[in-house]
């Protein structure tokens, strides 16, 4: 699997019990933790919570962005997933990153300091070069969406 060089700050003493590792060999995303002061975190249903997840992160090719997704057992099993879907990390930031967790279940979630909480998969990234035009090419589909193709 390909690699590209990342420096990384830890912000938080969390990092000092956990490496920022993937989990296998072949893992797309490595895990980020729940960088909390306290022992936990309650979430109710319905409701978000901004996660800081205690690093900073400088990719250094500009033409990679990272991606926080949800982690799946997560999501499936307790309902916890990242709230806008998918967060970016643009490669020109340099900030914490935090996780928005959105509570789905109909129950209180409870989230422990240190639990892996959501996962950063590195991808390309590419730039539009926009060219205004009056008219878009045709296409069979034209400006159908949401659904208009049928539903199996």
């Amino acid at each position: 699997m390909k690699t590209i060089p990342v420096n990384v700050k830890y912000l938080h003493d969390v990092w000092k019990e956990h490496d920022l590792a993937y989990s296998t060999e072949y893992s797309a995303g490595v895990d980020l933790r729940a960088c909390i002061d306290v022992p936990e975190l309650e979430i109710g249903p319905g409701e978000k919570a901004a996660i800081p997840a205690g690093l900073a992160i400088e990719i250094l090719e500009p033409s990679i962005a990272a991606y926080v997704f949800s982690r799946s057992g997560l999501g499936t099993k307790q309902g916890l997933t990242v709230s806008q879907g998918v967060g970016v990390i643009d490669p020109d930031y340099r900030g914490e990153i935090k996780v928005s967790l959105l509570n789905t279940s109909g129950e209180v979630r409870r989230i422990e300091r240190g639990q892996r909480i959501a996962q950063l998969v590195f991808m390309p990234v590419f730039q539009g070069a926009f060219q205004i035009v009056d008219q878009l090419g045709a296409t069979d589909r034209g400006a159908g969406g949401f659904g208009s193709t049928g539903t199996i």
